[in-house]
């Protein structure tokens, strides 16, 4: 992603010294672009749970950097591999809905504990692994983009050629992965091949992620958009200004449930109703492998609801926090819902696009039958 004419990932190693993790603070966006320096497994830990980085391929990405900083910095001795298991437990600690946290700490102990040689030679290997799950994450969502820019080309080709209005909730853009993204990633090559498109960007209540992220990401890169209140969604489907959903994901069942953003499920209950297709686009480490019923088996976070009852903003040129609701009432704040695979039409993957069932993704990923 290129901001102000120069190209970004949305985390890397410091050029003049790799043991340092670089990572784009998007707390102030898009008010400020700050980049924060990771040294210490309590610093990525703290980046992840209090959503300095967030979304799914760059919260594993992020996990896959943590375990190179704790190979880093833990006793070069017998207790190395010790330290490394308590050092992953605490990290996957911080966001138990997203599946690609867990799956980027278990693939870093699984790598490390292989190595045959000293603890250098184990270091190193969690470096490479490290640098290997960010750019296969970059890879996976540009091949996304490819499959799923296939789903916008008929849509244009139905419209002869008029503009496609395109639905998303919250940021499944490039800032949720390592570069590109997965909902977004066919908007861009779309964009890119000339095919008008037009991207209502839900707000994405109560940390606006949409209003402030993919906003900001979908200007950088030219895309028109409209931000939007979180229930205008089903409205603009009734009245036929919505030709197509995409979203991401945090976790994603074999069987096809989509564990996202808190009130993606409302935004398939009135697709189906209206006869939009709903897609929604995840690399295959989103995937998990084991839970069938994702309404009933996904962990679903729960945080704290000072993030409901305060809301971020710019005035007078500072970034401040208001209060929103009375100072003495309570607040929930679940961060995701279940949206079941009998609304969602499709999922995009680097493989291509299947069916929300079982049959669909095994028949993606043969190698995951049991």
């Amino acid at each position: 992603m290129n901001i102000d004419g120069k190209h970004y990932r949305t985390i890397w190693l410091k050029e003049d010294d790799e043991t340092v993790v670089q990572i784009i603070d998007q707390r102030p966006l898009p008010h400020k672009f700050v980049i924060e320096d990771l040294k210490t497994v309590f610093e990525v830990a703290a980046a992840i749970k209090d959503m300095h980085i967030r979304g799914a391929g760059l919260v594993g990405a992020t996990a896959g950097f943590g375990m190179y900083v704790a190979a880093l910095n833990a006793p070069k001795d017998e207790t190395f591999m010790d330290q490394l298991v308590s050092d992953g437990d605490f990290l996957k600690s911080t966001r138990p809905t997203a599946v690609n946290l867990a799956w980027a700490v278990e693939r870093q102990l699984e790598a490390i504990a292989a190595v045959d040689g000293d603890v250098d030679a184990k270091v190193a290997k969690a470096k490479e692994i490290a640098l290997t799950i960010a750019d296969e994450d970059a890879d996976f969502c540009r091949r996304l983009g490819e499959h799923g820019v296939s789903i916008i080309e008929e849509i244009s080709k139905a419209k002869n050629g008029e503009v496609i209005n395109i639905l998303t909730h919250c940021n499944a853009g490039w800032l949720a992965f390592v570069d590109y993204g997965s909902a977004t990633a066919p908007m861009y090559a779309a964009h890119d091949k000339g095919i008008k498109i037009h991207v209502w960007v839900d707000e994405t209540r109560p940390r606006n992620q949409g209003a402030r992220l993919t906003a900001w990401e979908l200007g950088q890169h030219g895309v028109p958009h409209t931000v939007i209140a979180d229930n205008v969604g089903g409205h603009l489907m009734q009245h036929g200004l919505v030709d197509l959903v995409i979203t991401g994901t945090d976790r994603t069942t074999y069987t096809g449930d989509v564990g996202n953003k808190i009130g993606t499920y409302l935004k398939a209950l009135a697709a189906k109703d209206n006869s939009v297709p709903f897609y929604t686009a995840l690399p295959s480490s989103t995937f998990d492998w084991v839970m069938r019923d994702g309404v009933k088996e996904v962990p679903i976070e729960q945080r704290d609801g000072t993030e409901v009852k305060y809301i971020q903003g710019k005035y007078k040129g500072e970034v401040v926090e208001v209060l929103l609701t009375p100072e003495d009432s309570p607040a929930a704040n679940y961060a995701f819902d279940v949206t079941p695979a009998r609304l969602v039409t499709g999922l995009i993957t680097e493989r291509g696009i299947c069916d929300a069932s079982e049959e669909g993704v095994l028949g993606l990923y043969p190698e995951k039958k049991k």
